[in-house]
């Protein structure tokens, strides 16, 4: 069944209750050829989802009346955020979309000393814009009914000195020079939030890799092949699901 993000928050409205159509969800109903009477579901991002059926479709606008509220989710039994040093080409979309299928819960985008693509200003924020939107739909299409928050981006020592680690926060930086791999993490999922911390093309410099030790975090190897810096993050949600039940 298609699934649409509406911003509209939707908790205070009836069974029953008749909403409109944000543009781009209209624009997505056509694409799919959609019609009057079809079932679709909506989410608000603020968890659950409510079934809903289409009512008229017109060119520019369309409106859905809403059944009662589902509390279904598809969250992990734990929470990370992804800090990732920004990737360059199309690997940053790809890497949010499937980091968010994996389950992440936050998105940090970091400009660091060897990151290809160099972002500030109006352009950080337009590009992490497009991000958010990208958000949304990996969201509709892999069930989540629970939205990620994607960060500005924003330079590595500036993020660093303005996050200290709260306490209980597991702290994790993936590291071809690391000593440790999986065998040292808890087996049981933290109660707090984890923090895995990855360099774009090139790695963190070795400057970098200190100042992220001295705020606390935990050197990793996932072994002795060098991912991709796209593949890293992914590889490591990934090993966290299977460790700590996250399928």
């Amino acid at each position: 069944m298609p699934r649409f993000h509406i911003a509209t928050p939707l908790q205070t409205l009836a069974s029953g209750a008749t909403i409109e159509l944000p543009e781009e969800v209209v624009r997505h109903l056509h694409v799919l050829r959609l019609q009057a009477g079809d079932a679709v579901t909506v989410f608000d991002g603020a968890g659950g989802e409510y079934p809903a059926t289409l009512g008229d479709i017109g060119k520019r606008h369309a409106s859905a009346r809403l059944g009662t509220h589902d509390a279904r989710e598809a969250e992990t039994p734990y929470a990370v955020r992804l800090v990732q040093g920004i990737a360059g080409g199309d690997k940053m979309d790809w890497l949010i979309e499937k980091a968010i299928e994996l389950g992440v819960q936050r998105v940090v985008p970091l400009v660091t000393v060897r990151s290809v693509v160099r972002l500030s200003g109006e352009r950080a924020q337009r590009r992490a814009e497009h991000w958010r939107a990208l958000a949304r739909a990996a969201c509709e299409q892999c069930g989540r009914n629970r939205v990620p928050h994607i960060d500005a981006p924003a330079p590595f020592e500036r993020w660093l000195d303005s996050e200290p680690a709260p306490k209980g926060v597991l702290r994790l930086m993936l590291s071809p020079r690391a000593e440790g791999g999986l065998e040292w993490l808890p087996q049981a999922a933290p109660a707090e939030p984890v923090e895995i911390l990855i360099g774009p093309e090139g790695g963190l410099s070795p400057d970098e890799e200190t100042a992220a030790l001295a705020a606390g975090y935990l050197p990793i190897s996932l072994g002795s092949r060098i991912l991709r810096t796209e593949t890293a993050g992914l590889a490591m949600l990934a090993a966290l699901a299977t460790r700590w039940g996250g399928w």
